[in-house]
């Protein structure tokens, strides 16, 4: 656990130290998430793990207990709180090792990983995933199960059946069949349902993936 801890709280601190350097123009550019922008996603990455669960039945209830909808009306509404509010939030949930109610940690470590990403690739901003986050990251998006698939995409498993998933320099691999071979950023946006570039992914099995995005 004290490692995983110190995972997040790693990921969670880059994230927000490139969100500080943002213009106000970046904060408002549309992310990988449809109809968030990137400062809709820093406030859910904000926010959610620092629901109580009071104020998460009472946003479910408003959302007529649809998980999507969810997320998607309380990030915007918690976006109205501003940039500085977002960033306070990030720096104490690091702090605080703060998770959403009901979720693994592993879970927590998605979020960063995956969330960062959903910032930065639409700012043309790469940073490589460290080993550390991507494998437990990459193992937990693999085995999700519906009704969690729900959140990323739809169903994993369909996904990337058949396929044997090889992520380039990181000692990690998924599944059997032709194999496709790409980065862990690139592994990491297949497994959560993200678009990729067309030459973002290799191997005989990569034609197969990319039919299936």
């Amino acid at each position: 656990m004290p490692q995983v801890l110190e995972v997040i709280r790693s990921e969670r601190l880059a994230l927000t130290s490139y969100l500080e350097t943002l213009t106000p123009e970046e904060w408002a550019t549309p992310s990988l998430c449809r109809g968030w922008t990137v400062q809709d996603v820093a406030s859910h990455v904000a926010w959610a793990p620092a629901l109580s669960a009071t104020g998460a039945l009472a946003e479910l209830f408003r959302a007529g207990f649809r998980p999507n909808k969810f997320n998607a009306d309380s990030a915007r509404r918690w976006s109205n709180r501003g940039t500085a509010a977002i960033l306070d939030q990030l720096h104490a949930n690091a702090a605080n090792d703060a998770k959403p109610l009901g979720v693994p940690r592993d879970a927590a470590l998605v979020d960063a990983v995956v969330h960062a990403l959903d910032i930065r690739r639409p700012l043309g901003s790469s940073r490589a995933i460290p080993g550390e986050a991507f494998r437990p990251a990459a193992d937990f998006c693999a085995d999700t199960r519906w009704p969690a698939t729900v959140m990323v995409g739809g169903s994993v498993r369909k996904r990337i059946s058949g396929l044997r998933l090889v992520a380039d320099g990181l000692d990690w691999s998924w599944g059997q069949g032709p194999e496709t071979s790409g980065s862990g950023e690139a592994l990491i946006l297949v497994l959560t349902g993200r678009p990729v570039g067309p030459d973002e992914l290799d191997g005989p099995g990569a034609a197969t993936l990319y039919a299936r995005l």
